[in-house]
């Protein structure tokens, strides 16, 4: 049904306009009392006069709204750029990336999910790549042979696996003594393409103990034609190599599981060796002998001898 709705305005000395549309439809006319009596901003009266195109008009009051036209420019937005920032704040958005990682790695199956996609920013830069690759290297432990069932008797360690420059960015690695101590794999060797020469700045040396083969519990598991000490001559031999390819080392870290007595010819047989390269012993945390009262000194037949200090042993 259309409706006529005349519309009166108070401005410009009075004038009345006529229009016709569907529905009954308000039109706003502006009294110039009602102007002067409210501000702008607040609510404004109207007065509405409704023709019926059946005969009848209708005046109704109504109080509406100033709509406010609100202009927003959109701004370009700009790329951050993190290399804007300080090194110093870069290295802590690094560590944060790369904070979920393992703290030691190995070959894993699930390096991709773990650690692969972290390393996805490495590919942003050159810059942020060089940064980037050597704090996630230098941060974190390397094992030496892998101890995952997938990849225990791998030709290719991690280390082999890794480029130069990553070696070289290393600074702490593992061995781990016990698994295959039956009858040890043949790629648990110390040859030239395990890549060990490039790890020039690799300070610290972590050896795990896990299993004393000279206890009696192990007469049954050796391979035919072993004695008792052949595994322990094993461990000492990988770990004089592992010394002598990288003389960086500065500490080696001596480590054990809680049935490995210290005082045992597994790990009195380590110290030796470490002795002969001169280097720092320390406690690490597992077995927890650091925190030992008493702790014995193992007499290892000529000096120089071992002073047990608070934290670690030194060869002196």
């Amino acid at each position: 049904m259309k409706n006529k709705v005349l519309t009166l305005s108070s401005r410009g000395g009075g004038s009345a306009k006529v229009s016709g549309t569907t529905g009954a439809i308000h039109s706003s006319a502006y009294s110039l009392q009602d102007q002067k009596s409210e501000p702008e901003a607040s609510s404004m009266k109207h007065k509405v006069l409704t023709l019926r195109a059946r005969g009848g008009a209708k005046i109704s009051a109504t109080r509406a709204y100033v709509t406010e036209h609100v202009t927003t420019k959109s701004e370009p937005t700009e790329p951050f750029r993190l290399l804007d920032l300080p090194s110093e704040l870069r290295l802590k958005i690094y560590a944060l990336v790369f904070q979920s990682c393992p703290d030691v790695i190995d070959l894993d199956p699930d390096n991709y999910r773990n650690i692969h996609r972290k390393l996805s920013i490495l590919y942003a830069s050159r810059q942020i790549h060089g940064e980037a690759s050597h704090l996630f290297y230098s941060m974190r432990t390397f094992r030496v042979f892998p101890c995952i069932d997938r990849y225990f008797k791998s030709k290719r360690p991690l280390l082999a696996r890794l480029s130069p420059r990553c070696r070289n960015s290393i600074s702490s690695l593992e061995l781990r003594l016990g698994p295959g101590f039956a009858s040890p794999p043949k790629n648990w060797a110390v040859t030239e393409s395990l890549g060990l020469k490039d790890a020039t700045n690799v300070r610290i040396l972590k050896v795990m103990v896990q299993v004393d083969t000279s206890d009696p519990m192990f007469n049954g598991y050796r391979a035919r034609g072993l004695d008792e000490s052949f595994y322990e001559d094993f461990s000492k031999s990988l770990l004089d190599k592992i010394l002598e390819a990288v003389p960086s080392i500065s500490e080696v870290q001596l480590d054990a599981w809680t049935s490995i007595r210290k005082d045992g010819p597994m790990i009195s047989g380590l110290m030796s060796v470490v002795k002969q390269y001169r280097k720092v012993i320390s406690w690490g945390p597992e077995r927890g002998w650091t925190n030992e009262k008493g702790k014995e000194v193992i007499d290892l037949g000529k000096p120089p001898v071992i002073r047990v200090l608070p934290e670690v042993a030194v060869v002196s």
